[in-house]
């Protein structure tokens, strides 16, 4: 029986699972926010990383057949992400009783409560399509990993469509039912959902069109009939391959829990360790020339110094609040009502970037107002606070001992591009052209990563002594 190692990243805003083999071969990555529940937030993360890994398995299984027929290659992507639909709707199912309820408990008036369950009843009706396509034709599972952010952006897209009078009623029930939802562990049944997400699939290709509108490619009509033409004819041999892989059993030989909450995690305390070895083992193991990493993460910033084999030789953190990380990024985001994935686009449209005072969330919301009033256009405000926050965390780098050899950035504020663009500079600047700088896109998984190694190897090491009091001062 394989064994495998499963590695836990409990952050502050999202928690991140990785499985890997015993040759260190990520095969299934989870990832979901953090809730109030954060035995549940383990849970689901390790729920959906093992749901990554089949769908890993049912890829290397099918390799022969990929490269002999590339279209198999689209049905398995096309199959995860109708998979994913399912999950949706049955977490939709959940959330629309959760909405139900608190209606009904929070409007005792019989007229306004019905009033607003019948809005609820309409806004369900209308945006279950728009995510349905979403899933099935604009890859929406890749795009946008989390339930919440999904549903909230609908949910609030239709409640704007009404009546200004029903805003706040709608939006009560909302904010009292998205929390007591989330916090339930869903048990998917993955043989049920993965043949429903089939039949979805079936349909999806049935339903195509069988030539191009007029602006599309001249191969459409050529690749969309080998693709409906073929479903049918590969789908019973997909099947056999996907009974296969739900019969797979995932022996968790050992685990680690790390992160930002990993004192709350439900591991044995010899299971825990620090977060910045974590960052830092699985940096080094995906970039093996990797010196120095810097995680940015929810709640704070990490620069950190690794030997040849991983190891923490210094580090120094922003422990005291979450200036410059995901969180502040967060507030701006609510403040401009944009979404979180808006921001870093957004500044890198920025003509100039406007000098900012502070990166301090508790004053963030009041300095952009006090910009915005005096003519700043938001490009250029949301330019100058990314900037900010790489010249903070450039101050971490040099306090830690500096960038040498490779660098690599970590956490989930990776994902940003105007980050890594300032990142890209301010090194340069500081450190010369001679700095190879490496963001990958498991850079949010790192720390989980970095856990899973540490629990195959089964390894005990701590933090660097003289850093370790520094924190405690």
């Amino acid at each position: 029986m394989n064994k495998y190692y499963l590695g836990v990243d409990l952050g502050s805003t999202t928690s991140k699972a990785v499985i890997i083999n015993e040759k260190d071969e990520i095969i299934g990555r989870g990832i979901t926010n953090t809730r109030a529940n954060y035995s549940v937030a383990a849970d689901i993360a390790r729920d959906e990383a093992i749901f990554n890994a089949r769908f890993s398995i049912l890829k290397k299984n099918l390799e022969t057949e990929i490269k002999a027929n590339p279209e198999y290659k689209t049905y398995i992507n096309d199959l995860e992400n109708v998979f994913q639909y399912e999950q949706f709707k049955v977490r939709l199912d959940k959330i629309g009783d959760e909405l139900v309820k608190t209606c009904r408990t929070f409007f005792k008036d019989g007229k306004k409560q019905e009033e607003i369950l019948s809005c609820l009843r309409m806004i369900r009706k209308a945006f279950k399509p728009k995510v349905k396509q979403d899933y099935l034709f604009n890859n929406l599972g890749a795009k946008n990993q989390f339930f919440r952010d999904i549903v909230s952006e609908k949910y609030n897209e239709e409640v704007n469509k009404l009546d200004i009078s029903l805003f706040e009623p709608l939006m009560t029930v909302w904010d009292k039912s998205i929390n007591p939802a989330e916090n339930e562990r869903v048990h998917f049944n993955f043989r049920e959902l993965i043949h429903k997400a089939m039949d979805e699939l079936k349909e999806k290709y049935n339903q195509l069109p069988s030539t191009a509108a007029d602006d599309t490619s001249v191969n459409f009509d050529a690749e969309m009939n080998l693709l409906k033409g073929n479903f049918q004819h590969v789908s019973e041999s997909l099947r056999t391959h996907i009974d296969e892989v739900t019969e797979l059993e995932f022996n968790v030989a050992n685990m680690t829990g790390t992160g930002y909450g990993r004192a709350l995690l439900p591991f044995p305390q010899e299971c825990i360790r620090s977060e910045i070895l974590c960052h830092a083992f699985g940096a080094h193991a995906i970039f093996p020339d990797t010196r120095t990493v810097l995680d940015i993460g929810g709640q704070d910033t990490k620069a950190i110094q690794v030997d040849k084999y991983g190891l923490v030789t210094s580090f120094q953190m922003n422990d005291r609040c979450a200036a410059g990380c995901g969180r502040y990024l967060g507030y701006i985001a609510d403040e401009m009502s944009i979404s979180l994935n808006e921001l870093g686009p957004m500044a890198m449209q920025a003509e100039k970037e406007v000098n900012i005072c502070s990166t301090c969330t508790v004053f963030a919301g009041a300095e952009l107002r006090e910009l915005t009033n005096l003519g700043e256009k938001r490009e250029d405000i949301l330019g100058g606070l990314h900037k900010a926050i790489i010249m903070r965390a450039m101050s971490l780098i040099a306090r830690s001992g500096g960038v040498f050899n490779e660098f690599t950035f970590t956490g989930g504020v990776a994902r940003n591009p105007a980050v890594n663009k300032y990142l890209a500079r301010l090194v340069k600047e500081n450190y010369g052209d001679g700095i190879k700088i490496n963001i990958h896109t498991d850079s949010i998984f790192m720390g989980a990563l970095g856990g899973a190694m540490f629990a195959r190897r089964n390894i005990n090491v701590n933090l660097p002594k003289n850093e370790k009091k520094a924190m405690t001062q």
